[in-house]
């Protein structure tokens, strides 16, 4: 792609014909993926093998940083074969599922490539689960190993003997060599602490025969009936963020005229403040396997902390940070910002939760240098479907940006009819990043992707330029700091206590989190429970960010409409919103 220093500035037709036009790096080309034509990345890497591989040529450059550990591409690429060997002896097959169970540590991207490159199928589960709802993904895929951190193994201890299918369980950060379960070893004994990767002995890489329609992974996605599905991703599926991150850059240059900058071998290494988890779509698809690919540096933190995280955007000169508007919004509102130096900040980027437009205004205000950033994707989307950065989301903060060049959005009517631009309906997409369905859910699976359409579930209308406006969920979901929480899974929670006789879960607008759950309950004549009471009822069956912020108690039955459903709108005007 060769454009003059300036130009007129380009419309999105124009900057996406330029940018995938022949010979073009982020060139496109169509292919038949399940009986469907589909636009794809005709430069993308085919697998995620070949990620692997272009991964591994970046050598000593340091890949990993969690605290004192710093893991170089090389030790990390050691590490993955050496447990791609051991999980081949162990009887891995290709097609097997391979659990991750950890929260963001080192080990798990070698957990995640080593499963990989034996062909199995890679499950990576919530780390913020309970034990019953891990138990509930691990049986439900039909895993054959689970990869596991010490905290989560304890988590998990009282449900592994209703677990037969698990042959093997492998814990890290343990402080001693497990000795309960029999299936259970110690991943130190196999691969070695972090900062001895380097000096593990080189192994060939397996022969087995990857391709891009092949599964690759499974992400478990709540659904309205309370019971995760998992989303059965395959490998043209994940990389197709690779180039998606790179292509939505680049036309936010042609958008205002301006050439897009020649690459720099000898420009300093990108890195990235991960405040996402790798079990989500986003932390694996859109950070993981894109900064591995192009030799970015990812820093860990064991838990959020804007302190800490504006010391690692200074120390670990920090060119990307986000993930959700929590983070923005923390680090450009504390008192001490100031005394920190995130001069090296580029892009503030953020999705997963409903963002103030103020947000965009004060990222640039607060960092003149940095580039804002939003987005809209989900599981079944392999994360990254629109992206909204630069002048375009100044311009219009509502948005969450136009599809990828690759992908297609359409607004439909209950009945499936397409509807004109500006019109709200349900969103539709279409692309090589949608997922081939849900996981042993036959009946999920032809109720949300339809000829190779995902229905989404949210309300929207999209403009004659393409750009994207979610105006409501048609799900009853709300999302809470990038966590998805489905309300019938928390209702149902509380139910189960006998005094319940009605419950509803509404979100309540945060400023910084998007949405929290608050419930609003009747008790049965007779009965009595407190909001404490309540919180800790649900506490005990369900991850602690869908518990409800609070309980608002009613004397009379909730208001519900003539065919009896609640009417949770009625509830939130009881909130002012």
């Amino acid at each position: 792609m060769t454009v003059p220093d300036t130009f007129p500035a380009m419309s999105i037709a124009q900057a996406n014909a330029l940018l995938t036009a022949s010979g073009s790096l982020l060139e496109m080309e169509t292919v038949t993926i399940r009986g469907r034509p589909t636009r794809t990345w005709k430069h993308a890497p085919p697998t995620l093998r070949d990620v692997f591989l272009a991964g591994r040529a970046h050598g000593d450059k340091v890949f990993l940083v969690l605290e004192e550990e710093r893991v170089t591409f090389e030790g990390f690429a050691r590490a993955a074969l050496r447990l791609a060997a051991q999980l081949i002896a162990d009887g891995v097959q290709k097609g097997d599922r391979v659990a991750i169970v950890m929260r963001n540590l080192p080990e798990w991207p070698v957990a995640f490539f080593g499963a990989t490159l034996t062909g199995a199928i890679v499950t990576p589960l919530n780390a913020w689960w309970t034990g019953a709802e891990l138990e509930y993904g691990l049986s439900d895929s039909g895993t054959k190993v689970v990869i596991c951190d010490n905290e989560r193994l304890a988590r998990l201890a009282s449900h592994l003997p209703d677990l037969p299918e698990l042959q093997r369980i492998y814990v890290t950060r343990a402080t001693e060599e497990p000795q309960g379960d029999p299936r259970e070893v110690w991943l130190e004994s196999i691969i070695g602490r972090p900062n001895s990767w380097g000096s593990i002995a080189d192994r060939a890489l397996p022969d087995i025969d990857l391709a891009p329609e092949d599964d690759a992974t499974i992400f478990y996605t709540s659904g309205t009936t309370g019971r995760p599905k998992g989303a059965l991703g395959t490998h043209r599926n994940i990389v197709s963020n690779i180039m998606a991150s790179g292509f939505a850059a680049t036309r936010a240059y042609l958008r205002r005229g301006v050439a897009p900058p020649v690459p720099d071998p000898q420009a300093a290494q990108k890195a990235t403040l991960l405040s996402v988890p790798f079990f989500h779509a986003t932390g694996c698809h859109a950070v993981l396997t894109p900064s591995l690919f192009g030799g970015a540096k990812l820093v860990l933190m064991r838990k959020w902390d804007v302190l800490e995280a504006m010391a690692l955007i200074e120390k670990e000169r920090v060119t990307g940070c986000g993930g959700v508007p929590t983070i923005a919004w923390q680090i450009i509102e504390h008192p001490e910002r100031a005394r920190f130096d995130l001069s090296s900040l580029e892009t503030v980027s953020y999705g997963g939760a409903p963002s103030a437009p103020e947000l965009v205004r004060q990222i640039k205000k607060v960092f003149p240098k940095a580039m804002p950033g939003n987005g809209w994707g989900m599981t079944e989307t392999s994360a990254t479907f629109t992206s909204h950065v630069g002048e375009d989301y100044e311009l219009r903060p509502e948005s969450c940006g136009p599809a990828c060049a690759v992908c297609d959005l359409q607004v439909r009517d209950p009945d499936g009819n397409v509807l004109p631009p500006g019109t709200v309906g349900e969103l539709y997409g279409f692309g090589p990043n949608v997922v081939k369905g849900y996981w042993n859910k036959p009946e999920a699976t032809a109720a949300t992707f339809i000829d190779g359409w995902v229905r989404t579930g949210d309300l929207a209308r999209v403009d004659e330029e393409g750009f994207c406006f979610i105006i409501d969920r048609a799900k009853d979901m709300l999302i809470r700091g990038g966590e998805n929480i489905y309300c019938v899974e928390v209702e149902n929670a509380l139910y189960e206590h006998p005094a319940i006789m009605d419950a509803a879960l509404v979100g309540r607008p945060h400023r910084t989190l998007g949405e929290e759950p608050v419930a609003f309950v009747t008790l049965k004549a007779g009965m009595s429970a407190n909001e404490d009471e309540l919180r800790s009822f649900v506490a005990a069956r369900l991850a602690a960010f869908k518990v409800p912020v609070a309980v608002t108690f009613s004397h009379e039955p909730l208001v519900r409409n003539a065919n009896g459903k609640i009417l949770k709108t009625e509830l939130k005007k009881l909130m002012g919103v």
